[in-house]
């Protein structure tokens, strides 16, 4: 395991699943934390977590990623220059694309791709990271092709993937794109359904998906390795497989897959 003694990164969403599993790993490493979410009370018990693990100096943030007045006066008082620019919080959706709001697949996307981008740019511009600092932004398995119930999710993910390839290859830096499968965190209980409310119920699917810790040590993993890809997960991974090499298998079966 690579030391990362040293090393600042900042990380959203990490008050809670692959976020605060990513705080975890990051702090077994040895590295300084940044730590931004909306609940103090969650990202103090990270706080903690991360302490007990091994990290170096710790700073919680607490804001909503769309309120951008309070980032943007957030983001001055941060000190020095962030090595790993961990783009994680985001929003899920449970409901069938023509039965969702258009509040609600306009909230999606602003959660789960103009959020981070504001968040990227605002740093940038405000000189705490530079081209030797290494981006990570969480997409997920539906950033790769489409899935029921998850339009605007899926259509979030595909322009954050987009989004940071293009940066990749403008600038020559490094960006490692996390595709998650199924993992086992409290992600649909937020979930949004069709009118805008919480979705409130664990999915079975990811009730019983790969751990998050687990997860988080390969995500971290492939980021220090440099990899441009980090895709994990269980058997649902497969896929991605078939969306690549037999389409039309994977179209006649996806519809036929359980959403949840």
């Amino acid at each position: 395991m690579k030391s990362l003694q040293g090393q600042t990164a900042l990380i959203t969403g990490a008050s809670s699943g692959i976020g605060a599993a990513l705080a975890r790993e990051f702090a077994r490493r040895g590295a300084n934390l940044v730590l931004l979410a909306r609940n103090r009370g969650r990202l103090e018990s990270v706080r903690n977590q991360c302490a007990n693990l091994g990290a170096g100096d710790i700073r919680l943030l607490e804001a909503d990623l769309t309120d951008y007045p309070v980032l943007d006066a957030l983001v001055p008082t941060l000190e020095g220059r962030l090595d790993y620019l961990v783009l994680n919080a985001g929003i899920s959706q449970r409901s069938l694309a023509l039965e969702t709001d258009e509040s609600v697949d306009r909230r999606v996307m602003e959660v789960d791709f103009f959020a981070p981008v504001h968040l990227a740019k605002a740093l940038h511009a405000a000189g705490k990271w530079d081209h030797d600092t290494h981006i990570a932004a969480t997409s997920s398995i539906s950033g790769l092709f489409g899935f029921p119930q998850r339009s605007a999710y899926c259509a979030a993910k595909h322009a954050l993937k987009g989004y940071f390839e293009a940066l990749q290859l403008e600038t020559g830096m490094k960006v490692t794109l996390l595709f998650p499968g199924r993992i086992n965190t409290p992600i649909s209980l937020s979930a949004l359904e069709g009118d805008g409310k919480a979705h409130g119920q664990m999915d079975p699917g990811q009730a019983g998906g790969m751990d998050a810790d687990r997860c988080a040590r390969k995500c971290v993993d492939g980021i220090v390795r440099g990899r441009r890809q980090v895709r994990v997960g269980g058997k649902e991974m497969l896929a991605c497989f078939a969306y690549k090499w037999f389409p039309g298998l994977f179209f006649r079966l996806a519809g036929k897959v359980s959403a949840v």
